[in-house]
């Protein structure tokens, strides 16, 4: 019992991990990247588009109304884009399945198109679904 000490080996180790493993706040080769470039781009040409828009007599016929909603909509959509990727949100909600997500709402705005193409064709037609449902 008296060599017990001896025959003991014993290894030394630290808590610190080694690697990156932390999420930082602002992802800095996003920036320098070609597609952060293009968004910036968009963002600013997106502001010009409907700064233009606003500019002219838009509310005298309603498809230049419906230009300044899709100019400004879209504009707003790649501003939060932009700072979704630029902040690395898609990392830090994990618990939201964004693939399911984008084609969730790819399918809600087909649907929405089919029913809008829907109700023109009801409209076109009067209202009456009885014409289309008898052959004459």
């Amino acid at each position: 019992m008296a060599d017990f000490p001896s025959k003991v080996t014993t290894e030394t180790s630290s808590s610190s991990q080694q690697g990156d493993n932390s999420i930082t706040v602002i992802n800095i080769s996003f920036i320098r990247s070609i597609p952060a470039v293009l968004m910036m781009v968009e963002i600013v040409l997106g502001l010009l588009q409907w700064a233009l828009i606003a500019s002219c007599p838009y509310t005298l016929f309603p498809a230049y109304g419906w230009v300044m909603f899709v100019a400004v909509t879209l504009w707003i959509l790649t501003i939060i884009l932009f700072f979704m990727i630029l902040l690395r949100v898609q990392q830090k909600l994990t618990f939201i399945p964004w693939p399911l997500t984008f084609f969730g709402a790819v399918v809600t705005v087909a649907y929405g198109a089919s029913a809008f193409l829907s109700y023109l064709d009801w409209k076109a037609n009067r209202g009456n679904a009885a014409t289309n449902a008898v052959p004459n």
